[in-house]
């Protein structure tokens, strides 16, 4: 029962995910980076402070007693995932929201999931475990349900640019493929900076935080995506001359465009808030969160631009290609189910 309560739990964390990207809709007069670096402020740097500081009985003793290693670890990984961040951004530019999310999140799902056991040396112990068997085919064929959504969002695209009657000249894939996979790669770093930061969780656990233990690591892993994220949104700045916009309203109300950063930072923070409160419930499959956030990710991004009518204008060979990659990626989440069940009970 624990791990379909886990499972619920990334799926609570899976939908805040989905959502985040909506209050952008209703930010004027804000260039990108200035609403990327407010919302990334509240996600990456003051949530994750505030929270741990809520949740984590004697927050400082923790800190004093954690082993200093898998802080760094965990800052260096983050800032590593604040670059693939970046680069999947970068890469929607020139493939578009479809393809760089069904190569970048396909290789992070993957990549992200068995790069902790195989650097710890554990995999092959793992893998010859009750349950084994569905849980890897849970990996495979949701990596392959990411990737046939992908291509239903790129046939999606096409109807629409078939529709108004214009094409994509921005579209270069020999330009994106390989920020795609950048994206990717460094993305899944994010899924082992948890991994190496548990140390800590460890001590907060010992200190009474119980299932709340992994909101101590995000101190870490997430304030090194700021750092990078930061980093790259003030290089914006300097080059387009819009630092101005956080004080400038003109033509826009600062305060809505401020409370939509913030609903964003939030509804973001708060898929790793409900990641941790899912995995730590796995237990002996653990590793396998990280497969699970992102298939679920997926799916339920999918069904949310369902019922914003997203795809309204698709074909119906659109439609049904989708609903094949919805088919694959609910299986794919009920084998992982089940694998960590029996790995849980055996």
């Amino acid at each position: 029962m624990e791990v379909v309560n886990g499972v619920l739990f990334h799926a609570i964390g899976a939908s805040s995910a989905s959502l985040c990207y909506t209050p952008e809709k209703k930010v004027k007069g804000w260039s990108w980076q200035t609403y990327w670096l407010a919302q990334a402020f509240v996600c990456w740097l003051l949530l994750p402070l505030l929270v741990a500081v809520i949740t984590i009985p004697d927050l400082m003793l923790v800190l004093k007693e954690a082993p200093t290693a898998p802080m760094w670890q965990s800052y260096l990984l983050g800032m590593g995932y604040g670059v693939g961040g970046t680069a999947f951004g970068m890469a929607i530019r020139y493939v578009g929201f479809s393809l760089t999310y069904a190569i970048a999140v396909g290789i992070s799902c993957v990549l992200g999931t068995l790069l902790p056991p195989f650097i710890s040396g554990e995999l092959g112990h793992i893998l010859s475990g009750n349950g084994a068997g569905y849980l890897m085919s849970g990996v495979g064929l949701g990596a392959a349900g990411i990737a046939v959504c992908g291509l239903a969002g790129r046939s999606k695209e096409k109807d629409i640019e078939k529709a108004v009657q214009q094409s994509s000249s921005s579209f270069s894939l020999s330009k994106g493929l390989p920020l795609c996979l950048l994206a990717g790669v460094l993305s899944a770093l994010y899924g082992y900076a948890l991994s190496v930061g548990q140390p800590i969780a460890d001590v907060a656990a010992l200190h009474g935080a119980g299932n709340l233990q992994g909101n101590v690591i995000y101190i870490f892993a997430n304030s090194g995506a700021f750092v990078t994220t930061a980093l790259y949104c003030i290089y914006l700045h300097r080059k387009h001359k819009t630092i101005g916009e956080y004080s400038s309203n003109q033509g826009h109300s600062l305060t809505t465009n401020y409370l939509m950063a913030a609903i964003t930072g939030l509804l973001w923070y708060g898929q790793f808030f409900f990641y941790g409160l899912g995995h730590t419930r796995m237990g002996k499959f653990a590793f396998s969160s990280w497969a699970i956030h992102m298939i679920l990710l997926v799916l339920l991004s999918t069904v949310t631009g369902l019922l914003l009518k997203e795809w309204k204008q698709s074909s119906t060979k659109t439609i049904r290609l989708l609903s094949v990659a919805i088919m694959i990626l609910i299986v794919a989440v009920l084998l992982l189910t089940e694998g960590n069940r029996i790995g849980a009970t055996g």
